[in-house]
């Protein structure tokens, strides 16, 4: 089966560089086959011979670590599950700047007790809670994003967003290994 895996806040500053060739060994080592990173900021597809569990995921975080002293946290996937975030979308047709609408992949369900701030709070913004994901509509940018950081510490520690542009090419990837 082929999986995903999104690695939370490497290669966003001098502290925090892994060197894709430790990223991709790191996911070796953790039994996966077939490793390819993409994009210089944590995104791996892999072949595994069975669901990744939370335990593995430890695994590729210890070795993120052991060989990078980044410690960085990994949400695992398989393919299934990542395309069933990214079709789950409900946010599409909200503008065409790939870059400004955004998923944030969680490695847990989003929590019942999870409220999205009223729409009045964060405009232009729009955010909407999926199973295992929050989307976002950022139109003025992701920066200047207008949710609060208690609200992601609701959401949970083992969460990590990317743009709906490097959505689009895992997807391209995980159709070429198919």
């Amino acid at each position: 089966m082929h999986g995903v895996g999104l690695v939370r806040g490497i290669n966003v500053g001098a502290s925090t560089r892994v060197a894709k060739a430790d990223l991709a060994a790191a996911f070796a080592d953790a039994g996966f086959a077939n490793v390819t990173t993409f994009l210089q900021s944590g995104n791996v597809v892999f072949d595994a011979d069975a669901v990744p569990t939370a335990a593995v995921a430890a695994t590729v975080e210890a070795g993120i670590e052991k060989r990078s002293g980044v410690a960085a946290r990994v949400v695992l996937l398989t393919e299934k599950q990542f395309r069933a975030v990214a079709a789950a979308n409900p946010l599409l047709q909200e503008g065409d700047d790939h870059s400004k609408l955004m998923v944030t992949f969680l490695d847990h369900p989003v929590p019942g007790s999870l409220a999205v701030p009223e729409e009045d709070a964060i405009q232009p913004e729009l955010v909407k809670l999926g199973e295992r994901a929050v989307y976002q509509w950022c139109p003025l940018g992701v920066s200047k994003s207008k949710l609060k950081p208690a609200f992601w510490r609701e959401v949970g520690s083992v969460a990590t967003g990317r743009n709906w542009r490097t959505v689009l090419r895992l997807i391209e990837e995980l159709d070429a290994r198919s």
